[in-house]
């Protein structure tokens, strides 16, 4: 495929895997262009937005929000390598943050789980004494 206007917004969305209310939410957010419509006829669409979608569901899936992926579109742009690593390296301290969350949920819960195990029916749950009486 060329970088002609090819596909119509039905066939955008099963190219990059998406439906096409994520196709209209990112044109709503500005993330992608809507091509003109024409007098007769559907939207065209090229490859060019083909892979603005994959680089949207790629950069989501590191875990950056819309917002940041439009920061990054935008840096894209302007070739700007060190601004782009910046904002990589925030997120990668964002996502450290939340493992080191989750691995203590991970540990209390751990610990709950064969504190119940142990425990007889009959003296009431640990994990619900637990929940109750946080503090």
């Amino acid at each position: 495929m060329n970088h002609k206007h090819t596909l119509t917004i039905g066939g955008l969305a099963r190219a990059a895997g998406v439906n096409i209310e994520t196709i209209r939410y990112y044109q709503r957010v500005g993330i992608l262009a809507k091509p003109d419509k024409p007098v007769q006829g559907a939207r065209r669409y090229s490859e060019n937005d083909l892979k603005r979608i994959h680089f949207i569901k790629r950069a989501q899936a590191l875990g950056f929000t819309l917002s940041e992926v439009a920061d990054l579109l935008a840096l894209s742009g302007a070739s700007a390598c060190r601004e782009t690593r910046t904002v990589a390296q925030i997120k990668l301290q964002s996502i450290e943050a939340r493992i080191r969350d989750l691995q203590k949920m991970q540990t209390t819960l751990l610990q709950l789980v064969t504190r119940c195990n142990e425990s007889d029916d009959s003296t009431g749950c640990p994990i619900i004494e637990a929940l109750v009486n946080i503090e």
